[in-house]
């Protein structure tokens, strides 16, 4: 029998964050597990890297509160620890004149949110991505960054136990929940205060604890390309298209990152299984039920329907590629390189209402805090994001 004051299920970097606030704020002795080896095995550190800057969340929402200030938060971190950081900048530009209203509606919503952003016309693009093509205007974000979250998520882990007041369980998986107690795979560990931080299991977790009844996780799988030089050179930071603003994914777009890669991706296929990274790797039992709530969302939701018919094509480069062309002037089929990278999006629906959930959610529950749906911007907003999981969910209670 293992116990501790505060117990965190979950290594990512929402897991993290949090305990650098509580031992921030005074917990002297916090027990973080986590069923894989090390931190951030999967969302947290498989995703872009890109720290984004407040321009797509609705005003009002979590999402909009927390970016920004995430964003700016991440990049001090990085300085302060000599982390790699690469200030890019991206350009969302409009692949026809339809997305133009959309574009202007982007600006607004940044605007609101107390984001930097521009309005560019064709040369002043020119200027700041010379490959970069649009539809008469593009959309400058300046304070967009790109970081590397594995050397992050490190230098937490390190801070954390340098600290002298958290433990790491790794090769540990949350098996049930009992009263004050979790069971584990390596024994029952007591908490008087336990934190769900667990990601794409955060659904199965809360309701172990009789929570989250309506809520669902379905994951979607975003696979990546890699351009080889010379094109790679032609791409100075990010290029991203307008999105379907009714959807929460971003579309196939170009990041450079801080070691000078330049990727193209991620897609948004419906994986049929919380670790799809690969065609079959990562399927396991659930594997049916994932089937027949994907079936569900296709039949009841059009916003999922659209995606679910378009995306899974961007397995095959041709379609890939014909959504990557939109964005840049020149490129050509033999610049792109096959590419490991790939990244499951654990994206929360409530299968009640079938609707995609496009906000962060929390949930706390007598001892208990539950955080549901940590998805893009997640990792961006995370030093925010635990702030407000102090102030709101645990100080005051």
């Amino acid at each position: 029998m293992y116990s501790a004051d505060i117990v965190i299920c979950g290594a990512g970097i929402i897991g993290l964050t949090i305990a650098r606030k509580l031992i921030a704020s005074g917990a002297r002795d916090i027990i973080i597990f986590d069923k894989e080896e090390r931190p951030g095995v999967h969302a947290s550190g498989r995703n872009s890297g890109v720290l984004h800057a407040g321009i797509y969340y609705d005003p009002g929402t979590l999402k909009a509160k927390m970016c920004l200030d995430g964003n700016l938060r991440m990049q001090a971190y990085c300085e302060e620890r000599g982390l790699p950081l690469f200030k890019s900048g991206k350009v969302i530009v409009a692949r026809d004149e339809s997305e133009l209203p959309t574009l202007d509606e982007l600006k607004r919503r940044a605007e609101t949110n107390g984001a930097t952003v521009e309005m560019l016309d064709m040369q002043q693009l020119s200027e700041i991505e010379p490959n970069a093509m649009t539809a008469g205007r593009a959309l400058y974000s300046p304070l967009t960054s790109v970081v590397d979250p594995v050397r992050i998520m490190g230098a937490m882990r390190e801070e954390l136990e340098t600290s002298g007041k958290v433990r790491f369980f790794f090769d540990t998986r949350f098996l049930e929940s009992g009263k004050n107690r979790v069971k584990t795979s390596q024994g029952d560990i007591e908490y008087s205060l336990f934190i769900n931080a667990a990601g794409a299991y955060s659904d199965k977790v809360a309701q172990s604890f009789g929570l989250a009844k309506n809520y669902r996780l379905l994951p979607f799988k975003g696979i990546y390309r890699k351009l080889k030089k010379p094109a790679a050179d032609k791409i100075n930071g990010s290029i991203y298209p307008v999105p379907n603003i009714k959807n929460p994914f971003l579309g196939v777009h170009f990041t450079r990152s801080v070691h000078g890669d330049v990727y193209v991706g991620p897609t948004a296929i419906p994986a049929f299984g919380r670790e799809n990274y690969g065609i079959l790797q990562g399927i396991d039992s659930e594997f049916l039920a994932i089937l027949l709530r994907d079936l569900h969302m296709f039949l009841e939701n059009e916003k999922f329907r659209g995606v679910a018919l378009e995306e899974p094509r961007k397995y095959f480069f041709k379609h890939f590629y014909k959504d990557a062309k939109k964005l840049v002037r020149h490129i050509a089929p033999n610049d792109f390189l096959s590419c490991s990278k790939a990244g499951i999006r654990p994206q929360l629906v409530d299968i009640e209402t079938c609707e995609l959930v496009m906000d962060f959610v929390v949930k706390r529950h007598e001892n208990t805090v539950h955080v549901l749906n940590s998805i893009s911007p997640a990792f961006t907003s995370s030093l925010a994001f635990a702030d407000m999981v102090m102030e709101k969910y645990i100080e005051s209670h």
